[in-house]
């Protein structure tokens, strides 16, 4: 069956500034030094990546009854998602280390970002994806010059394969798990910098969707190493959203455990809505359950109907066009708050990806 999946933004033309354009240059110009190609692709990363927005939901304040809550909202990165900050901090290792080719395997989003970062510094890219699976983004992919390469089987088989592919081809391997795992989780750590510089401490209560957790690990680690360098006065509680039924790291945590346990591959059942969330093996999932259980969090299974609708109320009342998927952490911090409600603090929710 081929599924048309909504796993992302819907497809648009990146725009690359005429300053953009002109580091990329200096960056694929091989007559210069390394040193100042490296510089130029970090002057690339420091104007384009991150550093998103952080606002007070004031019109979700009063309709639902909860006071200072906040939207970090990542789809202000260029290609519309929180994945730049890790497509771009592994091109830019994979830049650094000499290497002409990196390749990953994707269902969307995260493919065109390392597209998108790869073909600024002039580095081949070979994308895999499930061959039962179609995005709309493969368009953007192409248009940055990834070779797009169809596996059988699911997401994971085809991590698994392409990753295999990537140590015998000697390309640089962009999955995530395994020796990114650090390098991805660092990325993520900076969104917990921004928020702490805005509101100068750590908030009460942070929530964010999950698929493979690296996204909660790397928040969770970035307000550690703020709070053991006496910068903040607390480590915020975790919540985590994701898909019904249909993710490790949310059954695992209701289940009490403290190592992520894989699902039967049987019972997860794609959707134009639950696609980015869905699982059966989360890889970095023990990172996230650590993340939960060391700030006496929580994780909720969140029904795609749900998600539709938070992404229809934002849309209507504070003005952002956000991916339904992307709601799930938020929708799980507020129905917390609707069963125990929450005392007067500040709470942030990531918003990961436009529409």
């Amino acid at each position: 069956m081929i599924m048309n999946l909504l796993d992302g933004v819907k497809s648009a033309d990146i725009k690359i500034t005429k300053e953009v354009k002109n580091l990329s240059e200096f960056v694929k110009d091989e007559s210069l030094s390394i040193v100042d190609r490296i510089e130029s692709f970090e002057d690339i990363i420091s104007m384009e990546i991150g550093d998103t927005s952080l606002n007070r939901a004031r019109n979700l304040e009063r309709e639902l009854d909860i006071r200072q809550m906040y939207i970090k909202y990542e789809g202000e990165n260029p290609s519309g998602t929180q994945k730049d900050r890790i497509a771009f901090a592994q091109v830019h290792d994979a830049f650094r280390r000499n290497y002409t080719v990196i390749s990953l395997a994707t269902c969307g989003n995260y493919g065109v970002a390392v597209a998108f970062a790869a073909f600024l510094a002039g580095m081949d890219c070979r994308i895999f994806i499930p061959e039962t699976y179609h995005t709309g983004r493969i368009r953007e992919m192409e248009a940055f010059n990834a070779q797009i390469i169809r596996l059988p089987g699911s997401y994971e088989d085809t991590v698994t394969e392409s990753s295999r592919l990537a140590h015998e081809n000697e390309w640089y391997d962009a999955n995530p798990g395994g020796a990114n795992t650090s390098l991805q989780i660092s990325a993520y750590a900076e969104i917990a910098h921004e928020i702490y510089d805005q509101l100068h401490d750590a908030p009460k209560c942070v929530a964010c969707p999950v698929s493979n957790g690296t996204l909660l690990a790397g928040i969770f680690r970035g307000f550690v190493s703020l709070y053991k360098r006496g910068k903040t006065s607390r480590i915020p509680m975790f919540i985590a959203g994701s898909a019904a039924n249909k993710n490790p790291i949310i059954a695992s945590f209701k289940a009490g455990l403290y190592r992520c346990r894989d699902i039967d591959p049987k019972r997860v059942k794609e959707t134009s809505i639950n696609e980015p969330l869905i699982n059966w093996h989360s890889f970095d999932g023990n990172e996230a359950l650590t993340a939960l259980h060391q700030t006496q969090g929580e994780a909720r299974h969140i029904s795609d109907k749900k998600m539709r609708d938070m992404s229809i109320f934002l849309h209507k009342k504070e003005g952002y066009r956000i991916l339904p998927a992307s709601t799930a952490g938020l929708i799980a911090m507020l129905e917390k708050h609707e069963k125990n409600e929450f005392i007067n603090d500040r709470y942030v929710a990531i918003l990961t990806g436009r529409y």
